[in-house]
């Protein structure tokens, strides 16, 4: 199994969700994580109420922090964006990916949706590249 890593200092909006849109779309073969620097004890409200608009619960996941084995363990890490740079996830791990997105903690549901249908068509070309690499 290939393991796919999220990563975000809080592991409570953008790495949840994209950990998530993972599962959705999985191709065979594949396992997925999510993690943070800095993890939060949950996961953002509005984040669950604009997954759950679209039929997707993760009120069940639970913030955990990266470890030097989950990086390990991972085929391909993808940094969600970081503000904080001391504990940016990028600055921890070779071979990343960084999308830059913006971070929905105290955003309006308006715009944790935009957050979240970045993140979605950002998983799904993801996937493809993926398959394609097979």
């Amino acid at each position: 199994m290939k393991k796919i890593l999220f990563v975000c200092v809080e592991n409570a909006g953008r790495s949840q969700m994209a950990e998530a849109f993972f599962k959705k779309y999985m191709p065979k073969g594949f396992e997925v994580i999510s993690a943070g620097t800095k993890p939060s004890s949950e996961v953002n409200s509005i984040v669950l109420q604009a997954m759950n608009e679209i039929g997707i619960d993760i009120k069940n996941q639970t913030p955990k922090h990266i470890s030097q084995q989950i990086i390990s363990e991972s085929e391909k890490a993808v940094n969600m964006g970081c503000i904080d740079k001391e504990s940016c996830p990028a600055l921890f791990m070779k071979d990343v990916l960084d999308w830059q997105i913006p971070d929905p903690k105290g955003k309006s549901i308006e715009e944790v949706r935009k957050i979240r249908d970045q993140i979605k068509t950002k998983v799904i070309i993801l996937i493809k590249s993926l398959e394609e690499n097979d």
